[in-house]
């Protein structure tokens, strides 16, 4: 809480890059603390999509040569990543938020060179509705 606005900014980019490291327990947080919900939503939602943006930019500039240097694991990921947004397209970027496909979804992206347009609207619908869906389920707690 100490790091407030910038420090959920920081949490919610690396946990959009890949980087393995969630964002939800700093949304969780600073809200309960008593920041303002909308001010919550819209600074996780802007790292998280700005990292997810580097991820896109890793993809297509450099993308095949990081390729080649990913760990099996993690090239198997992407694969299975690429196809499922060769054969769905840029809605497939709605679930960038998912665990362990979202990341390398966002690399794929990049790689079948998505547009910039549509990779951002994608990707902050679904990143956005991800934390609204967290912050609502906190305010209903009792």
């Amino acid at each position: 809480m100490a790091f407030g606005y910038p420090g959920l900014f920081a949490a919610s980019f690396l946990a959009a890059t890949l980087i393995p490291l969630g964002s939800e327990v700093a949304v969780v947080a600073l809200s309960a603390a008593g920041l303002d919900r909308m001010g919550v939503l819209s600074v996780a939602t802007a790292g998280n999509v700005m990292g997810s943006a580097v991820n896109y930019g890793l993809g297509r500039w450099g993308g095949r040569w990081l390729f080649a240097r990913f760990s099996a694991g993690e090239k198997k990921r992407i694969e299975r990543a690429f196809r499922a947004a060769s054969r769905w397209g840029a809605p497939m970027l709605f679930f960038a938020w998912l665990p362990l496909v979202g990341d390398p979804l966002t690399v794929a992206a990049g790689l079948l060179r998505v547009q910039p347009l549509l990779f951002l609207f994608w990707v902050t619908l679904g990143k956005a509705l991800r934390y609204w869906l967290i912050l609502e389920g906190i305010r209903m707690l009792p």
